[in-house]
């Protein structure tokens, strides 16, 4: 016995050895590197015929020109997303992506210029994250772009990445909208892809009245004393001969409407006109119609049709948005006599959202002087907006974490049933492990769910890269909303922080930890196969996992990409997150771990596990002793002592909680009248009183 032990032991020492190895592999692997574009790296990425300018000193942005003929012209812009939307990814570092897009708003490049998403370092690779960035090519940002959804343009996402590809995806979005509102126009600060719309569908017979009634048109009547009034006190005061001989008379008179809007549009205009005006509009599109009388004209004796009027402005939320005349004439149905009919077009990318109040501004110039005139404006104002039963709400944000939660909400019914089934059959411990076949049969079969539906299908492992993206976050000044994206780990980390609380770190580590159940199978059926088990003696080795916590964390707060490597200690994402399809160093290192728990019963989570330390630093604020003891309870009785698999009983019959795994087969042997020694005899009539401990 003692040589085959000896064997045993040496055999452990060579796997200790081969794991060490494969971890110098692993440790050595050369890190992703990050650093900021200058123009010579814009222009080598985008060569002739187009031209990269100086960076913007606003904006940090790259103009592309173009030459078109004798003129140069913009051709779009370049941009990293980490200047514009640094969004931590999943590691709590942004990512930084290079976003080129032309002048219109497409998307012409996306490249990754850097990363530390565990998921792809050395896990997937980099090759379905370049397909997956290279979907935005050719996409506007007029559209709705969601990953996999049902927005009007969706992108596939990438499997095993879910919570990564959305943070990218956000990246690329919140960026570029930076540089479109700034740079192309788009109004308000507002997503397209996420304003009200339109609807279509609804059409009611109205008359002027109603329409007016019901805030479907709006009039504006402005007297000359009006506007006298408005220049009073200024250099513009009293200018306007015709305001003071005939105050009374009508400066303007206005009535404006929306009229792409069919409940406004078709009862204003006739039917050939309506079509006209549909003909002439892209999807996304909007029409106002403005109608005036009066001495004041919108459109000037120097208006060119089809440009953008100087003597109307439209403005959302205080800031501009562009209109150009539609160069169209139509006749109304209505009884209006306003005899200046004038349609302007809102193209998509304004960025206009018509469930938002509209401001017409009119701005009126009076000159004082004549060889330089001193010009002197104010400005009239109308306030528009359509009622809500003609607008179709704007969808929830698909680029938002609220989102991501509705869409795998099925997924987190799942997981809070599963929870809540284990957290009644822990606090209802009695009855659970009143039947040894029962425990086994419950342990068993919420094992399976623990490997199969949390680990492999819903990707819900908790890792040591929640925690040290969280402390690189924090270091870093940014917000913890990145872990959002990720609702299974949210979730769990909730009820394992609830757990910790209540019992400790065995909630976790012995119940839902997915690659600690796969240990456990593969240390059950060594043993069914008769495997010779090996009993580690040396108590020091239960220390090592906390040095690895302390250089892990340690490492955060030093240069470098040190915390990347060192995370790759843990195999969770080789043998859950990637199912082993990986390079073969990670593989074989989760592999040679997995065979060690065959020999010694969970290896890695009793001796190397640095989430697993983490997890029972955390649970020193365990409120319940929920192990019950009798005061004989190792002395004399070693029977809990001897059964236990994680040697978390001292000699003394203390329970060591920190090793702990919760298993409960110590409880199910202090209640059976078959398995504790101490009932036994008490049933024999030996004298052996039995009493708890305090």
């Amino acid at each position: 016995m003692h040589r085959r032990n000896a064997a045993w032991r040496r055999a452990l020492v060579c796997m200790l050895c081969m794991l060490a190895g494969v971890l110098a592999l692993l440790l050595g692997a050369a890190p992703v590197q990050a650093g900021g574009l200058t123009r010579a790296d814009v222009a080598q990425r985008f060569p002739a015929p187009l031209m990269v300018g100086e960076r913007d000193a606003e904006l940090p942005v790259w103009p592309l020109f173009k030459q078109n003929a004798t003129v140069v012209e913009l051709a779009g812009y370049v941009f990293e997303s980490a200047d514009l939307a640094p969004i931590p990814g999943f590691a709590g570092v942004p990512l930084n992506l290079l976003v080129a897009m032309d002048a219109q708003g497409v998307f012409t490049d996306v490249e990754v210029l850097s990363h530390h998403e565990p998921v792809f370092l050395e896990g997937l690779g980099e090759g379905p994250l370049r397909q997956f960035v290279q979907q935005y090519r050719g996409l506007s940002l007029k559209q709705n772009i969601s990953i996999g959804g049902a927005g009007r343009v969706h992108i596939d996402g990438v499997a095993k990445a879910t919570a990564s590809v959305r943070i990218i995806n956000q990246s690329v979005l919140a960026a570029a909208l930076k540089v479109a509102r700034a740079r192309l126009g788009y109004g308000a600060g507002r997503d397209p892809g996420q304003i009200a719309l339109v609807r279509e569908d609804i059409f009611q017979p109205l008359d002027l009245g109603q329409l007016l009634r019901r805030g479907l048109v709006q009039r504006l009547r402005v007297s000359n004393r009006d506007v006298e009034q408005l220049f009073k006190g200024s250099d513009g005061a009293g200018l306007d001969a015709e305001a003071r001989t005939r105050p009374d008379d009508t400066f303007i008179e206005l009535y404006l409407a929306m009229a792409s809007v069919p409940t406004v549009g078709r009862n204003l205009l006739t039917e050939a006109g309506w079509r006209k005006l549909q003909s002439r509009l892209e999807p996304g599109e909007h029409a106002l119609m403005v109608m005036t009388a009066g001495r004041y004209s919108l459109t000037g004796e120097d208006f060119v049709r089809g440009s953008v009027p100087d003597r109307v402005l439209l403005r959302q939320d205080k800031l501009p948005i562009e209109m150009r005349d539609l160069d169209l004439e139509l006749k109304l149905t209505v009884p209006l006599e306003t005899p200046n009919v004038t349609l302007f077009r809102i193209t998509s990318q304004a960025g206009l959202d018509p469930g938002a109040p509209l401001d017409i501004v009119l701005p009126v110039t009076r000159s004082k002087g004549i060889v330089y005139p001193e010009r002197i404006t104010r400005e009239l104002g109308l306030r528009y907006q359509l009622p809500a039963e003609l607008l179709i709400a704007p969808e929830a944000d698909a680029r938002s974490w609220p989102s991501v939660w509705r869409q795998r909400r099925w997924e987190l019914s799942a997981l809070a049933a599963g929870l809540l089934v284990l957290g009644a059959a822990l606090w209802m411990q009695k009855r659970l492990v009143a039947s040894s076949a029962r425990l086994a049969w419950f342990r068993w079969v919420y094992l399976t769910y623990t490997v199969g539906f949390i680990g492999y299908y819903a990707q819900g492992q908790l890792s040591i890269v929640n925690i040290t993206g969280a402390l690189q976050a924090l270091m870093a000044g940014r917000s913890l909303t990145f872990m959002l994206f990720d609702p299974m780990t949210v979730a769990l980390w909730g009820f394992v922080l609830l757990s910790l609380l209540l019992w400790g770190r065995g909630t976790f580590c012995g119940w839902l930890c997915p690659f600690g159940a796969l240990q456990e199978f593969i240390g059950k059926l060594a043993r069914w196969l008769r495997v010779p088990q090996l009993r580690v003696r040396h108590a020091w080795l239960r220390r090592v996992k906390y040095a690895l916590l302390l250089a892990i964390v340690a490492s955060v707060f030093l240069p470098g990409q040190m915390t990347n490597r060192l995370v790759e200690l843990e195999p969770f994402k080789t043998a859950i997150t990637l199912g082993f399809v990986r390079g073969w160093p990670y593989v074989a290192y989760a592999a040679a771990l997995m065979l060690v728990s065959g020999v010694v019963y969970k290896f890695f989570c009793r001796y190397l596990c640095p989430f697993g330390a983490a997890l029972a630093l955390l649970g020193k604020v365990r409120m319940l002793n929920w192990i019950p003891r009798y005061a004989q309870c190792g002395t004399p009785c070693q029977t809990c002592r001897h059964r236990c698999d994680y040697q978390a009983i001292a000699s003394d019959g203390k329970v060591a909680y920190d090793e702990c795994f919760q298993c409960m087969d110590c409880v199910a042997i202090y209640e059976s009248d078959q398995k504790c020694a101490l009932r036994i005899a008490d049933r024999k009539h030996v004298v052996i009183p039995i009493r708890s401990r305090a």
